[in-house]
């Protein structure tokens, strides 16, 4: 297949590790290929999800399948702000780093008429994928983020090190990072945006930010 990723240089890395084999991969960090977008058979757009004003960049397009980087913002959010018809095939993904290079593809749908296309897909795409409902954090994210999260507030209540919690999780759990250091993996950044998404669209005080997470955000 023909794909488009619209992201950095990091997205692509991780996003060829995973389809590069067997696809024909472009990059596009700055929309420079926004008049050929249709030409591509997927696009894979990792920026909408940061900043939903860059969706304009697709309006008045047809034929463009797009998957959008979507756990900090649900799809049927995005169509609100956006106030019109989609004229385009959207779908969401978890495109989050770490997340992209794993054996299944977190997806939602906001129309669930494009199910049986999806499905067709992704068995192009030759990888397994989840359909998970349209809310901020999708399920992965959600948990990870919010395991990162107690892990700060462990830390900062002096129970432990952020080194033995590392340790002890992957021990204990058989995860292939400890919180710290898949938060680094991750991005502060997106960690703290994450959980700050879903505690706003939940008020759970599950997801309440820890203070020493928002120093380290702050600090960026």
């Amino acid at each position: 297949m023909k794909i488009l990723v619209v992201g950095t240089e990091r997205d692509f890395e991780e996003f060829e590790n995973k389809f590069g084999i067997d696809h024909d991969l472009t990059l596009d960090k700055r929309y420079q290929f926004q008049s050929t977008f249709a030409s591509f058979d997927l696009v894979f757009d990792f920026f909408i999800g940061d900043d939903p004003e860059l969706f304009n960049n697709y309006i008045g397009l047809e034929g463009v399948r797009l998957f959008i980087n979507i756990p900090k913002i649900s799809l049927l959010e995005l169509s609100y702000f956006q106030n019109h018809e989609f004229d385009i095939k959207i779908f969401g993904f978890n495109g989050l780093p770490t997340f992209t290079d794993r054996s299944l593809l977190e997806v939602s749908l906001l129309n669930d008429q494009y199910k049986d296309e999806l499905t067709a897909i992704c068995a192009s795409l030759k990888t397994d994928f989840q359909i998970v409902k349209d809310r901020v954090g999708m399920i992965t994210p959600r948990i990870i983020c919010m395991i990162i999260n107690e892990a700060f507030y462990t830390v900062q209540e002096g129970t432990a090190s952020p080194e033995d919690i590392d340790q002890g999780m992957k021990l204990g759990t058989n995860y292939p990072y400890g919180p710290f250091e898949w938060s680094l993996k991750i991005g502060i950044k997106n960690v703290y945006e994450l959980l700050e998404a879903i505690y706003d669209d939940t008020k759970d005080e599950r997801y309440k930010i820890c203070p020493a997470l928002k120093q380290a955000y702050l600090k960026l």
